[in-house]
């Protein structure tokens, strides 16, 4: 399909540009850069924003039903036309922990660990990135560094939520509550592979049990088996000789 071609062949790209306006977001935020380097970051988050809304036009306009495709991508849509929403973005970083996932190799603990570290870094660090520029120059805020903005969102993230930090603005609470929901889902995906790799460990643990209960059935025939054909050739030698004794004379 054309639209998977398209996929195929953005998602490099579309790594790479939200890499670009991680690093741009990130020293707008955090640093103090000068008019013209303020225009320049400025011009590369715009920039970024446009290839990700050419990307959104072009899959719609590919979609086999692009009713049913808009509908299953209003988040993205939402996530384009709101600007408070615009860190949300980053989440275009997500196919690179499919990357990641495979080069861990087939062993469980690879996956989880390496799709758990991926996802919690990249969506605790966006979601830092997100409140700290909507509370840093709130009034009343307790998030105004990066420390306390990386720290909020780990517990966030978690779940865990001591409350020691906490959004004061309307913004910064919708970034939370995403973030509360991608933390979920990502735990709740994690909980799903591993019990997925559990039923099949069993189901594969009980079929061997099965061809080593039929093998050893097998095993049992044919030494039965042998056992009697020695049995036959036993008697029959044992007849033989008998016949060929001489009588007494």
């Amino acid at each position: 399909m054309k639209q998977d071609q398209w996929r195929r062949r953005s998602e490099v790209p579309l790594i790479i540009a939200a890499v670009l306006y991680l690093a741009a977001y990130s020293i707008q935020v955090t640093g103090d850069p000068g008019p013209a380097a303020a225009r320049f970051l400025e011009g590369v988050v715009w920039g970024v924003w446009g290839l990700f809304l050419l990307d959104y036009l072009v899959n719609l306009a590919l979609a086999p039903a692009r009713g049913r495709w808009f509908l299953r991508h209003l988040h993205e849509l939402v996530i384009l036309l709101l600007p408070m929403l615009r860190p949300l973005r980053l989440l275009r970083l997500i196919p690179l922990l499919r990357v990641l996932n495979r080069s861990g190799g087939d062993a469980l603990r690879g996956h989880i660990v390496l799709y758990v570290v991926s996802a919690m870094t990249v969506l605790g660090y966006a979601g830092a990135l997100a409140v700290l520029d909507v509370e840093q120059d709130a009034p009343g805020a307790t998030i105004v560094t990066l420390p306390d903005a990386l720290w909020w969102a780990l517990t966030t993230v978690t779940s865990v939520g001591y409350g020691d930090y906490y959004p004061v603005t309307g913004p910064g609470r919708l970034i939370a509550a995403g973030l509360m929901i991608g933390g979920i889902g990502v735990l709740s995906a994690v909980t799903a592979a591993f019990a997925s790799w559990l039923v099949e460990n069993v189901a594969a643990a009980q079929a061997a049990e099965g061809r080593t209960a039929e093998s050893d059935t097998q095993v049992q025939d044919q030494l039965k088996s042998v056992s009697l054909q020695i049995d036959t050739l036993t008697r029959q030698l044992t007849h033989g000789s008998h016949q060929g004794r001489p009588g007494p004379e």
